[in-house]
């Protein structure tokens, strides 16, 4: 059989319908937050919902800007019509218990006075000269005053939604001051327990005599003896200003836990929370005992809903009809409407609170607020009005005299005070006390306590209530006295009298002072004046009094849970006659139980005299209490924010200070010590040598070489006649012969320690000028020089002087100096200003040379400034000759007669001079052993080494030339003329090379005005200047090559022709800019773009900060300052990250090879590596400064302030966040200082002078800093202090990138790298060979980086490559210059290798550079100095490679440039410049070796070897000194002629590629020389260079 569907749906139906009828519906109880208490419209009346507007808004813009700008003065205002004598009692009879209980319910239903966030300062200004705030007329004081919170999300953006402010608690009477406004803070009330075995009868105030143990539904409370709520331990934001009697924070768990955050701000109203929070557990255990089945959840929702129900009865019925007052039914002028009766919930009754009500209309009971409160005892204790203790006085001294014995408790010295009069006598006392004291009179006179001394901030401790009403009424919009009448229906008063006519027929004066103010203009009244003023003797006048009644009745039929509506099912018909049957009377009776039912009269809220039935009296007050018999309210009080953070504010940014200067000095603590520690690894070998030598007559001391330049030599008296000082390290510096003397004399000074002394020998300057660690060593010293000359025979005296007189007298080595400094500058004016006719008398008759016509030189001081050693053969002939009368010393006179023959003398006599000096037999004749010992020395003095075989040949040779065969015949004068005829202009030019050092400029070639060079030339007829010179020199040199191979002719076709020179600063100027743009286009174009990045993010967040965050944060308490360090925090973000980038060597090495490279200028990755460092850098101090003053600022800023702009920094309400907290205990601030500190390290270590001395330390700080670095950055922006962190943003693309370039080349550099060879060359420099890792490819003039496993596995340094890229293995050439390379070279010395292996490398790379791009120019120049070699080694030889292999490339000539000091300091690399000269079949390579240890060319010193060197090249066609076809110059390279010879030499190239790697003085010649040059049209010189 099937069932009909039907009927299957009608027996679950009825099934359903069965099982609920069993079940109780569950009850809705009141919602803690207000939501869905009215269903069609949930957000009337809930917490943080915007108030309501019964009167329009008045707002100057419409829109937000404070009402009442053309309104007087607030203060002024007060002053003028609310001041006046208290201490007049309430004429209707109320009593302070109905003024208090007002307050709570203000409390219960509204809280608008949280200032919104972030703050808006609409500070009030105080008149001058007001006695209470500017009693110094100094008119600059304003009490300050905060905008109230308001709708930022729909409100304040247009005249249709004008700023509308919030109330932040529900606008029903639903115990949010007992419970709470939301679920969490009344769980934080409730005691949640079911049982408290701990509980007797007697234990608790409410336990229940049947099960005391049974506490379901209870609150939690003190100590659980149910007196007082529990403490808050748990950090409930308790509203906690600073009580203006002490002037000091508290701590806000002081406070009991109750439902409002402001229920704790006095004592009065703190004694209704208590009385609220007893009255619930009174009903907790009345349910509890009558029902004991019910749960815990259970009896406290069912406490609660009486409890509510209680308190809006008692609000609605009791306390409200009389604050309103009765009626005038006698003026039918006046409308005035009693309490509708309630008639059920009208859900479309808006019950949420106007701003009229809480601006204006709920502020009338400050009227009737008296400045004390009495506290008394019960009828059987006597009535006792008792006075106050030290309980209530706090802890300062003068508030304790004042405050002890006196009546009553003071209003205004118990704000935020209120647990300690709670405390003391518990709450019967205060409401006995309230109860039977009349409030204030209803009238214009506001209580002091109020008016001028109710509480403020730590800033302003006591402010004006009354004009915080009237400034509070502008701030939320409020029109005029008169507007808002008419909104309510009431007629507009059109003068002053019509206010209140029997106010001021009583007070003529006050009607009088009301005009005043007003300027005689009734728009001009605020709705509180006008209010207020409206007061009669009944109450409320006709404005305020509707205001009231509207809201309340409101409140009441808008809320669904009100405890009349049968509708919601709260109450039973039984219950409801209950709540209606109770009074405030009840309550506190069954709330106190210690209190008695005659201890407190029938309506607490109104006294009743009862005349006629004197026993009913309750206690009446002994007086009307007014503020002259309390103590006084605390005076005023200011306090600086900024105190106690002066010394941590000074201390942080002095140690920050101090941080850096040690860390620098640190730095060069152990760059000293680095240094100190190689001449002690390079010297090590001499050490023995310079102890054997101290322990022969040697002394140690401290040779005084100027005033204050010391320096520490070794004195060695002997052999023979010889003193000879000496550096510690055994280098000679000074030898005294005194043979040539019969006598010295000793200065020793007698004072200042008796340790300085100097020795002065006739002929011998400067004095030798010593100073000793004792006077017992120079002592010792002096008796030795005094024996030294006594075993020669020569006398010795000794002259005692003061330590003055001795410095006086000596002649140092600088003041001896400067000395000769202008001898040789007389000298050289001397001889530019002679005559024509040579004659020397005509120079020594200038002023200058006539100062100098006594002193006269030593052949040391001659030797000297000749730059040569003064055992010389060349020296030594010279000064024979130049000593004409065989003194010793040559006078000025002497010296200037050589200078003439120099200067003016002729070839011919030149060739003489250098005749006579070699002929030392004096025959006439020039040996080949005499001409042999010449070449020989002056290959000596230049430390030329030519082997003997070279010698012989060459002078056999020359000989030959002037037909000298016989070898037993020598050179005549003659001869030597002959051979020198064709070098007459070499000759010409010879001259003695003489710095100069005065500003002495002649006329060159009629050209140009230049300085005179180091070289003093002959007057030698005219010739080619030096850049023609030059350039015939390249262009000799090009026709050389190819003439020593007949076979092939030259193919270069020489065109000169005549630049375009700019001739003005401006138009050079502008061609030399347009110039270096074509030569770095790229560069410029990527740093150009790199910079407006950088600027657009730094712009964003500075537009951000100052336009879109006008309001927020920071911003608002630093101002546009805010806006620079945001915007420089961002660019560092971006900076730093961007370092990343170019540290991506292998990413970088492999994108230069791809086609990107013409449009990437992958090789200046360090020049914008360098950029972006210096960028972040100068962001980072930006940064730091900026923040300094922000710090600061936020250290001087208000709690409050502060709690609004950092709402994630959490912290107790009173702690004031001094400096350091925000600098220290801040993870944004701990974070900041360290990087801070990061970054002065790193930068500090990688300057020039760290990476060159201390290398380790700026590898171990590079690396390690950057993950210090990044880990704080990323922790420093999670601190939310100022925005959320958005590094990551900048940060995780570039690190992402180098993580897996780091990853690539930690997965090649840790492979063991086997060392084939290993050799130490000269000049400190250490071979390495090692085997060719697999799939290694690299390309000439790269670099890698290698890590020694015998020192750190992990320390890597960078060396260019030598070995050509189609060899088998890989070839470094490395020289020691810092600790790691010296112990590199120390770890493969043969000698401590012995046999063992070769230690193994790690090797990293290659790595691209600039050098590599050689072959893409028609013509490359590379300059190599010093170790900067190397890369062209490897670049020659595969410039030959590629030659031989016959590979086209771009690149047809390369011309080589060799800097180095001698041909011996790196002798490796003259032999691979002879592998490749033996390859060069097509002569692409022309070499040019420039030797600088040689004097200055054409100098007298090297004119013979110049002559040498060139007659051997046209003999043997390579060079005398290195065995090369390259060309070898003596001095430095003169580069501008050089690129000038170039240009001219290849007219048809456009572009020349300048390769230069060297030491930095190098390559910036090379780099001004080219940025020179392309100043003008023609060719252009690119220049790419390293340092090392």
């Amino acid at each position: 059989m099937v069932s009909h569907p039907g009927s299957v749906v009608f027996v679950l139906m009825v099934t359903l319908f069965v099982c609920f009828l069993g079940q109780e519906v569950e009850k809705e109880y009141h919602p803690y937050d207000g939501w869905y208490n009215n269903r069609a419209h949930p957000e009337w009346g809930i917490i943080d919902s915007p108030l309501t507007r019964r009167v329009p808004s008045h707002y100057r813009d419409g829109v937000y800007d404070p009402s009442g700008w053309n309104r007087p003065n607030p203060r002024a205002v007060s002053e003028a019509t609310m001041s006046g004598a208290t201490g007049e009692g309430s004429r209707s009879m109320r009593t302070a218990l109905l003024v208090f209980f007002g307050q709570q319910v203000v409390e219960e239903i509204l809280d608008a006075q949280r200032p919104g966030c972030p703050p808006e300062y609409f500070n009030i200004k105080i008149p001058r000269n007001d006695s209470l705030y500017d009693p110094d007329d100094t008119g600059e004081v304003e009490i300050p005053f905060l905008r109230s919170r308001y709708d930022q999300t729909i409100s304040g953006f247009s005249p249709n939604f004008p700023r509308q402010q919030l109330n932040e608690i529900t606008a029903f009477i639903d115990g949010g001051l007992t419970y709470g406004i939301s679920k969490a803070w009344a769980d934080a009330l409730r005691l949640h327990k079911h049982e408290c075995p701990e509980r007797t009868r007697d234990s608790h105030l409410f336990a229940s005599q049947s099960n005391p143990t049974d506490c379901r539904g209870e609150l939690a409370s003190y100590r659980g003896e149910g007196r007082f709520p529990i403490e808050n331990d748990i950090g409930l934001p308790i509203v906690n200003p600073p009580p203006p009697r002490d002037h000091v924070l508290k701590s806000a768990t002081r406070f009991y836990r109750i439902g409002n955050p402001r229920g704790n701000e006095n004592p009065f109203l703190l004694t209704f929370g208590v009385l609220w929070f007893r009255y619930h557990n009174w009903l907790a255990r009345k349910l509890r005992d009558e029902h004991s089945d019910w749960s815990d959840e259970k009896v406290y929702n069912e406490a609660r809903v009486l409890n509510i129900a209680t308190h809006q009865k008692i609000v609605m019925y009791d306390w409200l009809p009389l604050f309103l007052g009765a009626c005038n039914t006698s003026d039918t002028s006046v409308q005035c409407y009693g309490i509708p009766t309630y008639d059920g919930y009208k859900s479309a009754v808006h019950p949420g609170v106007t701003h009229i009500f809480q601006s204006a209309a709920m502020r009338i009971g400050h009227t009737l607020v008296p400045p004390g409160v009495f506290r008394r005892t019960g009828r059987a204790a006597g009535c006792d009005f008792f006075g106050n203790t030290l309980a209530t006085a706090g802890d300062r001294h003068e508030v304790q005299i004042n405050h002890v014995g006196k009546v009553g408790l003071r209003t205004c010295n118990t704000y935020f005070n209120a647990v300690e009069a709670v405390n003391e006598t518990d709450i019967d006392t205060l409401l006995m006390g309230m109860a039977s004291q009349l409030c204030e009179r209803e009238d214009n006179i506001i209580t002091p306590d109020l008016r001028g001394s109710v509480f403020g901030f730590l800033e302003f401790s006591r402010r004006d209530l009354m004009a915080i009403n009237i400034q509070r009424g502008r701030d939320h919009g409020l029109p005029d006295y008169n507007t808002a009448r008419k909104s309510y229906g009431l007629t507009a008063r059109t003068s002053f009298r019509e206010v209140n006519p029997d106010l001021f027929a009583e007070k003529p004066e006050l009607l009088q002072a009301f005009r005043e103010v007003h300027k005689n203009d009734i728009s001009l009244v605020d709705v509180w004046t006008g209010g207020l003023l409206e007061t009669t003797s009944r109450g409320p006048g006709e404005l305020f009094r509707e205001v009231i009644r509207d809201q309340f009745v409101r409140i009441r039929d808008g809320d669904r849970f009100w405890y009349e509506s049968t509708e919601n099912g709260l109450l039973t018909p039984t219950e409801l006659e209950e709540i209606n049957n109770t009074t405030i009377r009840d309550v506190i009776l069954r709330s106190n139980p210690s209190m008695a039912e005659d201890d407190i009269q029938n309506n607490p809220f109104q006294w009743n005299n009862n005349i006629g039935n004197a026993e009913r009296q309750y206690c009446p007050q002994p007086y009307q209490l007014n503020e002259t018999q309390m103590e006084e309210c605390t005076p005023p009080e200011k306090f600086d924010y900024f105190w106690g953070s002066e010394l941590s504010y000074a201390l942080t940014f002095a140690a920050i200070g101090l941080f850096l200067i040690l860390t620098l000095l640190f730095m060069l603590f152990l760059g000293n010590m680095a240094k100190k520690r190689n001449i002690r690894i390079k010297k090590r070998a001499a050490t023995n040598k310079r102890s054997r030598d101290l322990s022969d007559n040697s002394d140690i001391a401290n040779e005084m070489l100027g005033p204050n330049s010391l320096r520490e030599v070794q004195i060695k008296l002997g052999p023979q006649n010889n003193i000879t000082t000496r550096t510690v390290t055994g280098r000679s510096l000074r030898v005294i012969d005194t043979g040539k003397t019969d006598a010295a004399t000793i200065y020793r000074s007698y004072n200042k320690g008796r340790t300085a002394m100097f020795l002065r020998i006739e002929k011998e300057t400067p004095d030798l000028v010593l100073s000793f660690n004792d006077s017992d060593e120079r002592d010792s010293f002096i008796l030795r020089v005094m024996n030294f000359f006594k075993e020669r025979n020569k006398s010795c005296q000794i002259v005692e002087v003061s330590y003055k007189q001795l410095v006086e007298q000596a002649l140092t080595k600088e003041m001896r100096d400067h000395q000769l400094k202008k001898f040789f500058t007389a000298a050289l004016a001397a001889t530019v200003h002679m005559d024509s006719r040579g004659d020397a008398n005509s120079a020594m008759n200038l002023k200058e040379a006539r100062k100098f016509i006594h002193v006269e030189l030593s052949k040391k001081e001659f030797a000297e400034y000749l730059k040569m050693k003064p055992d010389s053969m060349f020296v030594d002939q010279m000064f024979n000759i130049a000593d004409n009368d065989n003194s010793g010393a040559i006078s000025f006179r002497e010296f200037l007669d050589i200078m003439v023959l120099f200067t003016k003398g002729s070839p011919d006599e030149k060739a003489r001079l250098m005749f006579d000096m070699y002929d030392l037999d004096k025959s006439g004749e020039l040996s080949q052993e005499e001409f042999k010992t010449m070449l020989t020395s002056m290959m000596d003095m230049v430390n030329a080494s030519v082997g003997k075989e070279e010698i012989n040949e060459l002078v056999n040779t020359m000989m030959a030339q002037v037909g000298t065969k016989d070898q037993d015949r020598g050179l005549t004068l003659t001869d030597f003329q002959n051979l020198m005829q064709n070098y007459s202009s070499e000759l010409s030019d010879a001259s003695l090379h003489m710095p100069v050092y005065g500003p002495i400029d002649i006329k060159r070639g009629g050209v140009e005005k230049e300085r005179v060079n180091t070289v003093m030339h002959s007057a030698a007829p005219v010739r080619e200047t030096k850049i023609n010179k030059a350039r015939n020199t390249i262009k000799l040199y090009a026709s050389k090559a190819q003439n020593k191979r007949e076979s092939i002719k030259s193919q270069i076709q020489i065109k000169v022709f005549k630049k375009n020179v700019a001739t003005n600063v401006i138009d050079q100027t502008l061609n030399s800019i347009e110039r270096f743009t074509q030569n770095y286009r790229l560069q410029i174009f990527w740093l150009a773009l790199y910079l407006l990045v950088l600027a657009g993010i730094f712009v964003e967040r500075a537009y951000y900060y100052s336009v879109e965050r006008e309001h927020i944060g920071l911003r608002r308490i630093a101002g546009y300052g805010v806006s620079i360090t945001r915007g420089a925090a961002s660019a560092m973000m971006f900076t730093y990250s961007s370092l990343l980038v170019t540290m991506s060597r292998n990413t970088i090495t492999a994108l230069r090879e791809t086609f990107l490279h013409r449009y990437v200028p992958f090789d200046s990755a360090i020049t914008m590596h360098r950029i972006v460092a210096w960028l972040a850098l100068a962001f980072t101090v930006c940064h730091i400064l900026g923040h300094s003053l922000n710090i600061y600022a936020i250290s001087t800023q208000t709690p409050g302030d502060l709690n609004c702009l950092f709402r994630d920094y959490w912290r107790t309400s009173d702690t004031l966040p001094k400096f350091h907290y925000w600098c220290w205990q801040t993870i944004t601030g701990i974070t900041g200082i360290i990087l801070t500190l990061t970054v002065i390290v790193m930068y500090t270590f990688a300057s020039d002078y760290s990476r060159r001395v201390l290398f380790k330390w700026f590898w171990w700080t590079h690396n390690f800093g950057y993950v210090i670095l990044y880990t704080f950055m990323v922790l420093h922006g999670a601190g939310f202090l100022v925005q959320d962190p958005f590094f990551y943003y900048f940060f995780l693309g570039p690190a992402v990138l180098y993580t897996l370039d780091k990853l690539y080349s930690l997965s090649r550099s840790k492979t063991e790298i086997s060392v084939i060879k290993a050799e130490l060359l000269p000049s400190d420099v250490t071979f390495l060979e090692f085997k060719r890792p697999h799939n290694f490819d690299y390309r000439a003039g790269q670099w890698v980086r290698i890590a020694c496993l015998s020192q750190s596995p992990n320390e890597y340094h960078p060396f260019t490559l030598t070995s050509a890229p189609t060899e088998d293995t890989l070839k470094l050439h490395i020289r020691a210059v810092g600790p790691w390379t010296t112990n590199l070279r120390n770890i493969y010395n043969p000698e401590v290798l012995r046999d063992s292996p070769y230690p193994k490398i790690y090797l990293d790379g290659p790595f691209g550079e600039g050098h590599q791009d050689w072959y893409k120019y028609d013509v490359s120049v590379l300059v190599g100095g010093g170790i900067g070699v190397t890369p062209f080694a490897s670049i020659l030889k595969d410039l030959i490679n590629v030659a031989e292999s016959g590979l086209k490339i771009q690149c047809k000539r390369v011309y080589f440039m060799w800097i180095t000091r001698d041909q011996k300091q790196y002798e490796w690399l003259t032999d691979i410049i002879q592998e490749v000269e033996g390859k060069d079949k097509a002569g692409i390579l022309d070499t040019h070796i420039f030797i600088t240890q040689f004097p200055q060319k054409f100098d007298l010193r090297t004119t013979m070897l110049y002559i040498c060197e060139r007659h051997f090249q046209k003999v043997a066609g390579k060079s005398l000194f290195t065995g090369l076809r390259a060309v070898t110059h003596f001095g430095r390279p003169d580069f501008k002629s050089f690129f000038a010879s170039l240009e001219d030499e290849h007219s048809q190239v456009n572009q020349f590629g300048v390769f230069s790697c060297g030491p930095p003085p190098m390559t910036n010649a090379v780099e001004k020389t080219c940025a020179s040059l392309n100043k003008y049209d023609g060719a252009t010189f690119l220049h790419h260079f390293e340092n090392f």
